[in-house]
């Protein structure tokens, strides 16, 4: 059960991936993929919130843990997507939009997850 609770949620997660991606991209053309920041971003804020909450205040199923976090979050968010887009930028050349990617997905996706804890924690104290 717990093993199809998480491939609906993983497939939940990657068909918002694929258009809020998609979507944003569209809206913001650039060099930099910033679609793939928006998901890595709202995703670790999502999560962030929401483990604070499922572990510090409410006792939340563990099916429901796993549907949500590992399965919907960890369809949504995507590292790997990440590092390939990363490696597309620095083999043309592209240095300086490379550095702003990887500094937007690394710094904002950490500060959104802390962030998203905070609230969180303000919210159950």
């Amino acid at each position: 059960m717990k093993i199809l609770l998480i491939g609906l949620g993983g497939f939940i997660g990657s068909v918002a991936r694929f258009y809020t991606s998609k979507w944003t991209n569209l809206l913001f053309p650039s060099k930099v993929p910033f679609g793939t920041v928006v998901v890595n971003v709202a995703g670790s804020f999502i999560i962030g919130f929401l483990m604070v909450m499922a572990v510090e205040k409410l006792v939340v199923n563990e099916d429901i843990r796993l549907f949500i976090g590992v399965g919907v979050l960890g369809g949504f968010t995507t590292f790997s997507t990440f590092s390939v887009e990363t490696m597309y930028l620095l083999e043309e050349g592209s240095f300086v939009p490379a550095l702003i990617y990887i500094g937007c997905n690394l710094f904002l996706s950490l500060l959104a997850a802390y962030g998203g804890m905070l609230i969180a924690r303000s919210i159950i104290s």
